[in-house]
């Protein structure tokens, strides 16, 4: 009593007709012979219809993916005037990208013990202790406070966090971070093409394709990429947290940062920020504060990351003026040039000689 499947007629609907069959069959063109013929592969297709040498060269490097669509230019700006040293960025980068932890050790730099930025340390921030040797104030049983405030020794709002809040010791705190230059050395640098731009115009180590030659580690004039000799032995640094910046979120460092002292954003909103900033820091007294990175200077082109200081960049060992290595490139060849043509001559002169 059951019920007969239904059976199904390929005259019914052509549409939907088998490949092979006489409907599709007849849907092809014609094949044309003589001059007006295409010109065709000796061999048969492979695959999706390429010739083999396509097929084979996509096994090995995988089919081409075309680029992602260009995105606004992203970056950091740290504000170290609103750096309170809690250290927030630094956990929250190491938990979201996995990073291991290194022994604590007494470094005697404050309360750094951090020291540097490194292949399992992609934040840092900075604990510069601004210490000047002093002599007492005379006479001695005047108010050493006061007395100083006469002199215009401590400035009516202490610059950076002071020690304590009423001396002119203070500390100097910055969360440092891999700057994403605008021309980055490290990129220029790589012979394999592991570090590329990414469609938010930030730096990014490919790992499957670094081969731990360290040039860009030698090349970057701020001491940020590193290789990790004690895990993949390829050469690591901040993405940005390019996974967060593909789903629409901030990096992990901006989005723990409880002061606001990492700000992220596009890069020339970023900018004008930072010169307004400037601006009201300096009607309040802070004359000494500047900023690092923001005009195009720098590496001929500007940082992604830039930074607003409250003291000489040399403070916060960030170089005045960072070399760019290319720049060397052509000149060195011209000289190589040269000399292997003096020596040349020279050594046809002399064996002519001879």
């Amino acid at each position: 009593m059951g019920s007969k499947p239904p059976q199904h007629n390929s005259t019914q609907d052509s549409g939907s007709s088998p490949i092979g069959s006489t409907t599709n069959r007849e849907l092809k063109s014609p094949p044309v012979y003589g001059r007006g013929a295409p010109l065709r592969s000796p061999w048969p297709p492979i695959g999706n219809g390429s010739f083999p040498i396509e097929a084979v060269v996509d096994a090995l490097v995988g089919a081409k993916v075309p680029p992602p669509p260009s995105q606004p230019k992203m970056g950091f700006f740290t504000d170290t005037s609103l750096c309170i040293g809690c250290k927030a960025c630094e956990v929250a980068c190491k938990q979201w990208n996995q990073l291991p932890a290194k022994d604590p050790v007494w470094t005697g730099s404050s309360y750094d013990n951090t020291t540097h930025l490194s292949a399992i340390a992609w934040r840092h921030v900075q604990f510069i202790e601004a210490i000047e040797p002093h002599k007492p104030a005379l006479p001695l049983l005047d108010d050493p406070i006061t007395q100083a405030k006469r002199n215009s020794t401590i400035p009516q709002i202490p610059p950076g966090t002071a020690l304590p809040f009423f001396n002119s010791e203070r500390w100097l705190m910055r969360s440092d971070v891999c700057k994403h230059c605008a021309h980055a050395p490290c990129q220029e640098a790589c012979p394999t093409g592991a570090l590329i731009r990414t469609e938010f115009d930030t730096v990014y180590v490919q790992q499957d394709i670094c081969n731990g030659c360290g040039y860009c580690v030698v090349t970057c004039p701020f001491g940020v990429i590193a290789r990790d000799d004690a895990g993949t032995h390829t050469a690591r640094k901040c993405t940005l947290c390019y996974d967060r910046m593909k789903d629409g979120m901030k990096p992990a460092c901006a989005q723990a940062c409880p002061t606001n002292s990492i700000q992220y954003g596009e890069v020339e909103q970023l900018k004008a920020h930072a010169r307004e900033r400037l601006g009201l820091l300096h009607e309040r007294g802070l004359t000494e504060a500047r900023l690092y990175g923001v005009d195009d200077n720098i590496l001929d082109g500007g940082l992604n990351s830039s930074f607003l200081l409250l003291d000489e960049p040399e403070a916060y060992n960030l170089p005045r003026n960072p070399p760019r290595p290319m720049k060397n490139v052509v000149p060195a060849s011209l000289w190589s040039i040269l000399a292997a043509v003096v020596l040349g001559i020279f050594g046809m002169l002399f064996f002519r000689d001879k």
